[in-house]
């Protein structure tokens, strides 16, 4: 059988020019993009998704005119030994895969691939032989289609701009500083890597200082009463003061007079003065001035407070700066402090707070999303409710949440496991005016459980069921319409707070809840069942 135009012998010595040796996982290679040209129409144009990083690329650039460089092959590193050959316009295609039920029939392939043992007792000679032997029959073959957003090479970056702090030029997609000094640089001396230490300053004695002029804030703390600013940046130091210096346990200081040459470097007031301007979105505000080289901010409107985690995670990363937050998507009111920011030395290179500004420029940290007055409609479900056997206690514990956070009542309706009455009780619900729908029970495996399949009757889309948060697992969210669907399990009637207490006002907020936002709900998605609850002060829902 024919790889490509080659022989097996032949495509080995070709692997063995082009990869430095003929590697097992690049022969298998070979047989894996022949199976997938062998099954795509002649003559289309195709792109190629290798799945793994490892070997399977080179086989793909050998034969087919897929490569990284021209951005015909895409490598997407999920450590699967699997490749995929596509329609470049439709993204019709095939993907081939070592198939792991078919690899007991060859012992030698599964020891190597399996790293069942190590690579000095393997049996090359075998194993070589065991792969010209297997050629299609180790592998599976299926048709895929790529998404439309995953087609195509996309730009090539943008813009060319120059890098502030190495000047060597990079897409301007990457960030207004290259990666490399962001931090990524592979080495141990060069771009991203620089820590500068900091500028020479002369101290003075106290008695020295006075007519001088102080660098920079100086606190005094009364434990357990006060700490401020008791003397601040720039103020005139007389006589008087050197006995509450002395006090303050300050027996040198540092004056403007004694500053030299500040070149490259950036008072901490100056850097957090910045910070101030980019840092904060709508609904936050600067709680004041720059004080001992710290900004705090404060919520201008009540809403749910929107980190930008990641984003955050990278400004922390920058050398000699910080910013703490409040948990994103909590609620705040206005008023409430939600984050603070400061330059950690008293000064700090430019180099770095370029680093620091640059990644501010793409958009605000943090921000208050503001809850919208909702109409809520509560579909009670449960057989027992609907003919009076118990007391319903769902209805007045979702209405008394949605009126917390600022909702109207809709109506509330009863409805017994039934899935067409379930479904009738929505669309009662959704004529009464309702924009959000809150059903009660019905969502766990019992067999009389049916308020899913009446919510996918009535219209349900865009449903999520099921949360890694206890109590509230088997809650569900969704959209009919236009209106926002959160399923309420069981277990509401005896927490007080559940996994509805999370999602409601981001719901509320508009702010859109994927699968992979629930999935991070499960860190710190365990409550601890406090005698007396405390929520939101305490650890739920905060990951």
């Amino acid at each position: 059988m024919l790889i490509g135009p080659y022989t097996h012998d032949a495509f080995m010595e070709e692997a063995r020019k082009f990869h430095g040796y003929p590697a097992p996982g690049l022969i298998i290679g070979g047989y894996m993009v022949e199976m997938a040209r062998r099954a795509l129409p002649e003559g289309i144009l195709f792109d190629a998704i290798s799945e793994t990083g490892q070997c399977l690329p080179d086989a793909v650039q050998m034969l087919t005119p897929c490569t990284i460089g021209n951005g015909w092959l895409r490598i997407r590193n999920f450590g699967l030994y699997a490749l995929s050959l596509f329609d470049k316009h439709t993204g019709v295609g095939v993907r081939v895969h070592i198939d792991s039920q078919k690899l007991e029939r060859f012992p030698e392939i599964k020891a190597w691939f399996l790293k069942l043992k190590p690579k000095r007792e393997q049996d090359t000679e075998r194993l070589q032989q065991e792969i010209r032997e297997a050629a299609f029959d180790l592998l599976t073959l299926r048709p895929v289609t790529i998404r439309p957003d995953a087609l195509g090479h996309g730009g090539k970056g943008g813009t060319i701009v120059a890098c502030p702090l190495c000047g060597e030029y990079h897409p301007s997609a990457f960030g207004g500083i290259c990666r490399s000094c962001q931090g990524e640089s592979p080495y141990e001396v060069g771009p991203g890597l620089s820590f500068p230490g900091q500028p020479e300053l002369r101290a003075v004695p106290v008695e020295e200082a006075v007519g001088k002029h102080a660098l920079h804030d100086m606190t005094r703390i009364v434990p357990g009463e006060s700490k401020g600013a008791e003397f601040v940046a720039g103020q005139e130091l007389g006589a008087g003061d050197v006995c509450r210096l002395q006090m303050m346990g300050r027996n040198r200081v540092y004056v403007r007079e004694e500053t030299g040459d500040m070149q490259g470097w950036v008072h901490e007031d100056e850097a957090a003065r910045a910070f101030g301007e980019l840092m904060p979105g709508d609904g936050i505000e600067p709680e004041g001035p720059v004080r001992e080289g710290k900004i705090n901010f404060r919520a201008t409107r009540d809403g749910v407070l929107v980190v930008d985690t990641r984003r955050l995670e990278q400004f922390n990363l920058v050398p000699d700066v910080m910013c703490a937050t409040r948990h994103t998507h909590g609620v705040v009111l206005a008023g409430t402090r939600v984050a603070g920011t400061r330059a950690i030395p008293l000064y700090l290179s430019t180099l770095n707070l370029a680093k620091a500004t640059t990644l501010l420029e793409g958009g605000p940290l943090f921000s208050v999303a503001p809850m919208r007055k909702a109409k809520v409609g509560v579909l009670v479900t449960g057989t027992e409710v609907f003919r009076g056997i118990i007391e319903d206690k769902f209805a007045p514990i979702i209405t008394q949440k949605a009126n917390q956070l600022g909702c109207d009542m809709a109506g509330t309706v009863i409805a017994p496991d039934d899935a067409p009455l379930i479904t009738r009780g929505v669309h009662d619900l959704l004529a009464a005016g309702a924009d959000l729908i809150v059903t009660t029970a019905g969502l766990s495996v019992d067999p009389d459980d049916m308020t899913r399949k009446g919510l996918l009757d009535a219209g349900l889309t865009e449903m999520l069921h099921g949360v890694p948060v206890l109590p509230g697992t088997m809650t569900l969210i969704g959209r009919i319409g236009g209106a926002q669907v959160i399923g309420v399990p069981a277990c509401a009637l005896f927490f007080k707070t559940t996994a509805l207490d999370l999602l409601l006002p981001r719901l509320l907020a508009g702010l859109s809840v994927t699968r992979l936002d629930l999935a991070r709900m499960g860190h710190g998605g365990l409550c601890m069942e406090c005698r007396s609850c405390s929520f939101p002060k305490c650890p739920f829902g905060r990951g």
